[in-house]
């Protein structure tokens, strides 16, 4: 790697990877706050306006939107070369931005013209342009993977899975953000925007779909879409849809409170001054089909209502906590 370009927002832990690259003899190009942070520190960098031979102007509008900083995050290795060279562009290998906060902004009651005004045009053009040549360009945009940029240096350079990887999150986060802008946008004035987007992220495989035969997938990082087994083998997609209808009917009650579903409909309900009172109650409404079901309970599980549970075959079982001895016997 020759040259790396670093604009970000949230300057946590730029400094740090900014000295990695300078260490490593990589010339780092930057602006504005950025720029100004690593100046603070000691680090030597390019103004991206001496790089471009173009000042910064419109009040930051317009710095990084130049043919110098999209041709070197764009140029063809092997194929570009030549153009990239009568024109003074030197080869990018590595873009590190993060992007105006809008998301965050939009929760703070600011007026439209204000939020405007967080909507970021260069950062996302920048990373779309690095990302779309991730066989020649690695592009950072969470500040987790900072500490891979140290380790693929230390290696020779980037591998292309690497690359490959960090240009479906560059994607996943430009998409992400212009979401956000869009339903901000449909909602001024509006209590059911026309369009709505949202994005579904920490995709899992299950161990199948509706039927044995078929193929299934959860997405989500909240809720009962985030909860992946603690033990046991991997859930199915029925199994979540029953965990799904027995966690919502599970939150109708404050006292200790047993669900058991099995095929999306709640074959056993009951509430009891003790769990283990409650669950046998809830079980016994209809013991045939509690076999094979999925199981909610409010209360912390322990050894004798895992007893009791592993009296009856049952596909999973979600509570707030389990004890040792409680999952101990369960493993079995």
């Amino acid at each position: 790697m020759k040259w790396a370009l670093l604009s970000v927002w949230d300057k946590g832990g730029i400094v740090s990877l900014a000295r990695t690259l300078e260490h490593n003899g990589i010339g780092i190009i930057s602006s504005g706050g950025t720029g100004k942070a690593l100046g603070e520190a000691g680090i030597r960098y390019t103004e991206v306006s001496d790089y471009t031979g173009f000042p910064e102007m419109m009040s930051g509008r317009v710095k990084t939107l130049h043919p110098k900083v999209h041709g070197g995050l764009l140029g063809r290795r092997g194929i570009d070369d030549s153009v990239m060279s009568a024109h003074g562009i030197e080869p990018i290998d590595l873009l590190v931005v993060n992007l105006y906060p809008f998301e965050k902004m939009a929760g703070k009651g600011l007026s439209p013209g204000e939020m405007i005004e967080y909507i970021d045009v260069g950062g996302p053009a920048m990373i779309r342009a690095a990302a779309k040549n991730f066989e020649a360009v690695a592009v950072v945009v969470d500040s987790g993977d900072y500490g891979l940029v140290g380790t693929a240096i230390g290696a020779g350079g980037f591998t292309r899975e690497q690359r490959l990887r960090l240009a479906k999150k560059a994607f996943a986060r430009t998409a992400a953000y212009d979401a956000a802008i869009s339903n901000y946008l449909y909602g001024i004035g509006s209590r059911f925007p026309e369009v709505y987007t949202i994005q579904f992220r920490h995709g899992r495989e299950l161990r199948y779909g509706e039927n044995p035969q078929s193929e299934g997938a959860v997405y989500g990082d909240e809720g009962v879409a985030a909860g992946e087994p603690f033990q046991g083998k991997q859930m199915s997609y029925n199994n979540f849809l029953d965990l799904d209808a027995a966690a919502a009917l599970l939150r109708e009650f404050d006292e200790p409170c047993a669900v058991v579903v099995k095929h999306n409909n709640p074959c056993g309900v009951a509430t009891g001054r003790k769990i283990l009172a409650a669950y046998i109650a809830a079980r016994d409404v209809d013991p045939i089909s509690a076999y094979g079901s999925v199981v909610t309970v409010n209360r912390p599980v322990d050894a004798d209502l895992a007893e009791e549970l592993c009296a009856t075959f049952v596909e999973v079982v979600a509570a707030p906590s389990f004890s040792d001895d409680a999952r101990g016997i369960m493993k079995k």
